[in-house]
């Protein structure tokens, strides 16, 4: 295969390309798919994948509308190339829905002028129907007629104008029946559908869109295809040998690495990598790409901690489904790129799955983001973050004191109310979290034991550091807090998975007032 190759002279980046024949033509670099794309036309024939945005989709997409319409020279040097029978060509129905459709007709309107410009091509007679669905149903009945041959169907984005809507649940029913009706017609018009492959970010329950969709194959999921979007590591060192140099290997992985639906392999978003190795900087690219306002809205809305994001265990048909008005955030955090699966448990009848942050870049970048979203200093935030890690490996536990009261002095005494996500102590651990999740270091929140539950626990440069977090009702509660915190630290086991180590151990034992919403003092003990 093409991509078992390691390239040696330098191509054109195709950053932002998303169609399959002019990155052929431009002969930029393209990680072959087409291995993993036949064994899927093999195994069935309707098709539905989930990918976050910018995670090669629209590709996809392309390269099966250039391979159905037996466009062979384009394939040439590709796995699918002599597997495949170039002389049988379908007519394809390619629908993309990402038009504006947040006024009532605007949906059906933007499908029945992409069905026009089909039936143009193919020089069909244009109905009089003004019912998108209709049109469908027609369109693939004639093409099938004038060609002798059934008609492939790729929806992308199908989601998209329900997505585009999703806080107005009025106009997001609206377009979500509409959609109904449309993909109703990919049931009832089988014997002249040939391939149907639909993708898009979430996995909208197939109750949402009634018999519409529950006729098409779900891959989202399915190990032997995870990696049928996105980059692995063993593309990134073969295709993309010559963009390597200069660029430490180790820190693509940490920055961009991670994404996993199962398969055997982690994986990059390809946004991701393009835009380092054209620019050559370890920055947010995807996450600046569309930062997930609505996200941060619902999690504020729910009362959600940004400690209660990470390590996350939850049903696996919790995370797979998505219905209007009663979706969970982690199924929504999942299916948008911000969340990803570490683990898979069989747990008796139940199978469960893992969530965490994907790799360095989400993590930093989300928690940033919602910092500033709560709080408005979601910079000052991330620069305490390095202060707060540099003052624990230095030891300098006065220095660390110093700066969690220098960035509480920024926010203002309403801050906690307008918050609205819990009472004061996990508003504090909350901000250390968030502070501390904007740098590399392993970190550990609400780390379950035997007995309880830790606040944070950070491992850095050869140390651990278990920190309790306590409330007094003013200064002179400050004694007892630190007491409390301790020995709530030694007694429930929070340093016993770290004591194998052979590293030094510090319990940090702090107490904030309520009165005076400060941190009050901090009790350092070694092991």
């Amino acid at each position: 295969m093409m991509n078992e190759e390691v390239q040696t002279a330098r191509r054109p980046l195709p950053t932002g390309i998303q169609t399959f024949r002019r990155l052929r033509e431009r002969g930029c670099y393209y990680v072959d798919k087409t291995s993993l794309i036949r064994q899927m036309i093999e195994e069935g024939y309707f098709y539905f994948l989930s990918r976050p945005r910018r995670f090669g989709k629209s590709l996809l997409v392309s390269t099966l509308k250039e391979l159905f319409e037996g466009s062979e020279p384009l394939f040439r040097g590709l796995d699918i190339h002599p597997h495949w029978d170039w002389s049988v060509r379908h007519p394809v129905v390619r629908l993309t829905l990402d038009g504006k459709v947040d006024t009532p007709g605007a949906l059906e309107k933007n499908v029945l002028n992409q069905l026009h410009g089909i039936e143009l091509a193919f020089d069909l007679e244009s109905p009089p129907v003004t019912h998108a669905a209709d049109r469908l149903r027609n369109l693939l009945t004639l093409l099938h007629r004038a060609t002798g041959r059934q008609a492939v169907v790729l929806v992308d984005e199908y989601d998209k104008p329900v997505l585009d809507v999703l806080e107005d649940q009025e106009k997001a029913r609206a377009n979500r029946d509409c959609l109904k009706e449309i993909y109703s017609i990919l049931k009832s018009s089988e014997d002249h559908i040939r391939f149907v492959f639909v993708t898009g970010i979430t996995m909208f329950s197939k109750t949402s869109f009634s018999s519409g969709l529950n006729n098409l194959d779900d891959i989202s999921l399915y190990p032997p295809l995870a990696s049928i979007c996105g980059y692995t590591d063993h593309d990134l060192d073969t295709v993309f040998t010559p963009e390597l140099e200069g660029l430490d290997r180790d820190r693509i992985r940490q920055w961009y690495n991670g994404y996993s639906w199962l398969g055997a392999e982690k994986l990059y978003n390809p946004h991701d990598i393009l835009h380092l190795f054209r620019k050559r900087e370890y920055r947010a690219h995807w996450f600046k790409s569309g930062e997930p306002g609505y996200l941060y809205r619902l999690l504020l809305e729910r009362k959600v901690s940004p400690m209660q994001l990470e390590s996350r265990v939850v049903d696996a048909d919790f995370i797979s489904n998505f219905e209007l008005g009663q979706f969970s955030h982690e199924a929504l955090l999942f299916q948008s790129g911000y969340l990803t699966i570490t683990e898979k448990e069989q747990q008796g009848t139940r199978t469960v799955y893992r969530l965490d942050y994907p790799n360095f870049e989400v993590q930093s970048s989300f928690s940033i983001g919602l910092a500033d979203h709560l709080t408005g200093r979601g910079r000052e935030i991330a620069e305490a973050g390095n202060e707060l890690v540099q003052a624990l490996g230095d030891n300098d536990f006065p220095a660390f004191m110093g700066k969690i009261r220098d960035l509480l002095s920024e926010f203002p005494h309403t801050w906690h109310d307008q918050a609205k996500l819990g009472d004061y102590e996990s508003w504090y651990a909350s901000l250390l979290y968030m502070s501390f999740r904007t740098t590399p270091v392993e970190l550990k929140a609400e780390e379950m034991t035997k007995h309880g539950r830790s606040d944070l626990v950070l491992l850095h440069e050869g140390q651990v550091f278990v920190l309790e977090l306590k409330m007094a009702e003013n200064e002179a509660g400050t004694e007892k807090g630190l007491d409390s915190a301790i020995t709530q630290i030694r007694e429930k086991g929070y340093t016993e998975k770290y004591r194998g180590r052979g590293e030094p151990i510090y319990l940090i034992g702090m107490v904030f007032g309520r009165e005076e919403r400060d941190l009050l003092d901090i009790r350092v003990e070694k092991l």
